[in-house]
């Protein structure tokens, strides 16, 4: 080189576009990557020790991928190659190949070969590196702003090493700026500029990561600038954004305006509006917020607000985060509005905040430990009867059985509320009737143990099962045939089986209920707290379970129903005779009633070959008194010589069906433990009790025993019977 040509590359460095002047030397000016570049990291220490092989850079422009190669170049004792791919071809691709040869022969020293933008050699270009890449001739360095996967040759990819740059982040360009500033060599230290902090911070955001934009549009800004009378050039926001050409928005990533704007932007998706929620999204996005941080935002509205009135929304955003990632910016916009307008037009629910109240009980209340049907067997099942009982639901209809989940003491207990909305309003009905059988269950079976165990024989014909209890309820609604407006009463209305029905089907009447005790009252209005039609229960406590004792107002009602009321009760028509008064004019009642004297036999769980034939004959004998003993009120009646009690007493019978349900059931130890107690407890005689007037304690033992290792643990047919009628006075 001559002293001309020294002069005038000077001369043409000076002349260089700041972005150029400024790049950094060396590794430690260098700003930014630090996710490779960072003391320690790989790339860093294959630079310091001069230790290379293939490189692929990829990321977006201005983050310093050139820069890297220039870095590398002047650390390097090899040869340094440099060719453009947008103006190169394979005869200088041949030529810098000759030139590595003709380096190690001669000086045995290695070349490295940067390509820029090495994406745009075709196939054949970069097919013509590859043997050169492969035997060690050059060393490549490939520059590129598109995915290496994609764009270049699969066999180069194999035999580099690609990293990734990322987008600056604000303060690394804002960092960048600086440097410019106060380097007198090659930025601007050697003149007096000023620039106003939101100033810099305007041009950092806008730049969008890209450290060359923000360099040229501060460079463009001092040179159009005009000195004080002081020589000072001030760079102001005004300056600023006319410099960038982008009018700076008034946003504060880590102030008052970055909590309030998004705060206007979720509460416009609340409020379902687009618009609004569009306006704030985009006036976040021009002042440089990270789109990222708008999809975390959305993606919690998804499960926060919409919920589960539309579950698809998760979906939709979560999509829409994940294409974002793929395109990146500025396409990316159209998926960070396509998520928004979604949102923003999707029903509403925020019924999710059930699981805060979960964890609120869990936190403050006393819970009972997992009831044992729901423990896990598979550890303890033989030893502490761990998973017996547990009923499988897809073994019966429609895939669901009413059996308890939450422990004893918070039975009853509502988190979950399903708004109106949306998917939602498809499933509140499913919802609130499942949980008014699982209610109904649990009190079965908590009434049969709290008469005592040894009645349990006797209780469990009443049978819980989900499909007879959904079956109960559509029957008795039917025979109700319920108005919105119809004045109704329900009696023994504690399980809310019944309740819950009539208040979804009367909505312009209050609903009136009796119920036996102050908890099953207290229950029951949290159940049953915010009907859709907006009027609540009227729920009323008897004595002791008998209308009798409870003194009603003047109203008359259209209809009476009740579930197993007149089998409580030894004197039905008496019952009836008080209910009577209690009707208006055109008024009937609707009762269903279970039949413990046509229900199932234990008898016949036994298979055939296990009881000798007289065994037998005197087992189903002494079961048939069991269920037919005059003192007991539950089982002292049969359909037919109920139906002549009450023509009798000049009831007129408007419906009457006796309806035999057979449901899958699992008999349990505890079962066979209450059928067959070791000593008397409860009200009335046991199973084992009634035996004993016709067999032996030996001949009861080996029945037990047969029981035990014949019944328990299998699904059997568990048969019962239900009466509906309809009655008029």
């Amino acid at each position: 080189m001559n002293l001309f040509e020294h002069t005038n590359e000077i001369q043409i460095r000076k002349e260089a576009p700041l972005a150029d002047r400024m790049r950094p030397r060396t590794i430690e000016e260098f700003v930014g990557q630090s996710h490779i570049l960072a003391p320690g990291r790989l790339l860093r220490r294959a630079i310091q020790a001069d230790q290379l092989s293939s490189l692929l850079f990829y990321g977006p422009p201005g983050t310093g991928k050139t820069t890297l190669a220039r870095i590398i170049a002047n650390n390097t004792q090899a040869e340094f190659l440099s060719i453009n791919a947008v103006l190169s071809g394979i005869a200088e691709i041949r030529k810098c190949i000759d030139t590595a040869k003709r380096v190690r022969s001669e000086q045995q020293r290695r070349a490295v070969l940067f390509v820029d933008e090495v994406h745009r050699f075709n196939k054949a270009q970069q097919d013509a590196l590859l043997p050169h890449v492969e035997n060690g001739t050059v060393i490549l360095i490939g520059a590129t702003t598109e995915n290496p996967y994609f764009e270049v040759n699969k066999a180069l990819v194999s035999r580099s090493r690609i990293f990734q740059l990322q987008s600056l982040n604000s303060s690394e360009v804002e960092e960048i700026i600086e440097q410019a500033l106060t380097d007198a060599e090659r930025g601007f230290g050697n003149k007096k500029v000023t620039i106003a902090t939101e100033a810099r911070r305007h041009l950092a955001q806008v730049a969008g990561g890209d450290a060359r934009a923000a360099l040229n549009a501060l460079e463009l800004a001092v040179l159009t600038s005009e000195a004080d009378s002081k020589g000072v050039l001030n760079i102001s926001l005004e300056v600023a954004e006319e410099s960038i050409q982008q009018r700076a928005v008034l946003y504060d990533k880590d102030g008052d305006a970055h909590f309030d704007t998004i705060s206007a932007f979720i509460k416009s998706m609340r409020g379902s509006d687009p618009d609004a929620a569009l306006f704030w999204m985009a006036k976040m996005v021009e002042a440089g917020e990270d789109p990222r941080f708008i999809f975390r935002r959305m993606l919690i509205f998804a499960g926060e607000d919409v919920g589960m009135a539309d579950p698809q929304a998760l979906g939709v955003v979560s999509a829409a985060a994940q294409a974002f990632d793929y395109v990146g910016m500025p396409e990316g916009r159209y998926h960070l509005a396509q998520a928004c307008l979604y949102l923003s037009t999707a029903a509403k629910s925020n019924s999710a905040f059930a699981f805060f109240d979960a964890i609120s009980v869990v936190r403050q209340e006393q819970a009972d430990e997992v009831p044992d049907p729901l423990k896990d067997a598979n550890r303890d099942g033989k030893a502490f009867g761990h998973g017996e009982g547990y009923l499988y639901p897809h073994a019966y209809c429609d895939h669901w059985v009413a059996q308890q989940y939450l422990p004893d003491l918070l039975q009853g207990r509502i988190f979950y509320q399903p708004s109106a909305q949306g998917y939602e309003a498809s499933v509140q009905e499913t919802v609130a009737r499942h949980r008014e059988a699982q209610l109904a269950a649990f009190f079965s079976q908590t009434e049969s143990k709290q008469s005592g165990a040894s009645n349990y024989w006797e209780a469990r014909t009443l049978d819980s099962s989900g499909e007879l209890l959904n079956d109960f309820r559509r029957q008795v609604t039917d025979y109700s045939q319920l108005k919105r407006a119809t004045l109704a009463l329900v009696l023994n209305a504690g399980d809310g089986l019944l309740l819950g029905e009539l208040l979804r089907q009367i909505k312009e009447e209050t609903v009136y209920a009796l119920v036996d005790s102050a908890k099953e009252q207290q229950m029951l209005a949290a159940l049953f707290k915010k009907p859709a039609s907006g009027i609540e229960a009227n729920i009323l406590v008897s004595s002791a379970g008998n209308p009798k004792s409870f003194e009603i107002d003047e109203i008359r009602f259209e209809r009476i129903i009740g579930r197993n009321v007149l089998q409580k009760h030894v004197d039905k028509t008496a019952l009836l005779e008080t209910l009577k008064a209690w009707l208006s004019e055109n008024g009937f009642l609707v009762f269903g009633e279970t039949v413990p004297a046509l229900g199932q036999r234990l008898t016949d769980l036994i298979p055939l070959e296990m009881l000798e034939p007289e065994f037998r004959k005197v087992l189903k004998t002494a079961e048939d008194e069991i269920y037919h003993d005059s003192d007991n009120s539950r089982s002292n009646w049969t359909p037919s010589t109920l139906r002549d009690e009450l023509e009798a007493a000049n009831w007129k019978i408007l419906r009457w069906q006796v309806k035999e349900f057979s449901i899958p059931t699992m008999i349990r130890t505890a079962q066979i433990e209450q059928w067959f107690p070791t000593q008397a407890n409860g009200l009335h005689s046991s199973y084992k009790q009634r035996l004993s007037a016709y067999f032996s304690q030996e001949q009861i033992n080996a029945l037990r025993e047969i029981f035990r290792s014949q019944v328990v643990g299998k699904i059997v047919n568990w048969r019962s019977v239900s009466l509906f009628m309809q009655l008029k006075p």
